[in-house]
C-alpha cells in the first residue's frame, strides 16, 4: 500500500486536486447518502419492476468498488478512467430508474454523481499529465 501511495504521491495531479484528506470524509457521507438511497428505493418491497433499477444500482456499484484496484493496485490509470466513465453512465440510469419509486431515493445519489464526475476529471488530468 506504502508504495501505491507514493507511485500516487509522485503523480502530475490536476491544478483542482483535493488534499488527500479530502477523500476519507466525503466517501463517507456518500457511502451513507447511497446506503439510504437503497434503503428509500427497497422500503416499498421488491417487485418485478424494481429488478432493472437493482441491476443497474449493482453494476455502478460494482463499478465503484473495482476503481480503486485498478488505479492504485494496477496503477492502470487509463483503466480506472474508463471505469469512471462507465461508472457515471450506470449511476445516471440508476438514479432515473430510483426517480421513478422515490424521488429522495434519486436525490439522494446526485452528489454521488456529481462527485464522480469530479473524480472523472481528476483521473483524466493524471491520464494526461503522465
Amino acid at each position: 500500500m506504502m508504495r501505491n501511495m507514493q507511485w500516487y504521491n509522485s503523480l502530475d495531479k490536476a491544478p483542482l486536486s483535493p488534499p488527500d484528506w479530502v477523500f476519507a470524509p466525503v466517501w463517507t457521507i456518500l457511502y451513507i447518502t447511497i446506503a439510504i438511497s437503497l434503503f428509500l428505493f427497497l422500503k416499498t418491497g421488491i417487485n418485478k419492476e424494481k429488478i432493472l433499477p437493482l441491476i443497474l444500482f449493482s453494476i455502478q456499484m460494482l463499478l465503484n468498488f473495482v476503481w480503486t484496484p485498478v488505479f492504485f493496485g494496477m496503477q492502470n490509470i487509463r483503466g480506472a478512467y474508463i471505469i469512471l466513465v462507465l461508472l457515471i453512465i450506470f449511476l445516471i440510469l440508476t438514479i432515473t430508474s430510483f426517480f421513478k419509486f422515490s424521488k429522495a431515493a434519486a436525490y439522494l445519489l446526485i452528489p454521488y454523481l456529481l462527485w464522480s464526475a469530479f473524480a472523472a476529471y481528476l483521473n483524466y488530468m493524471i491520464m494526461v499529465r503522465n
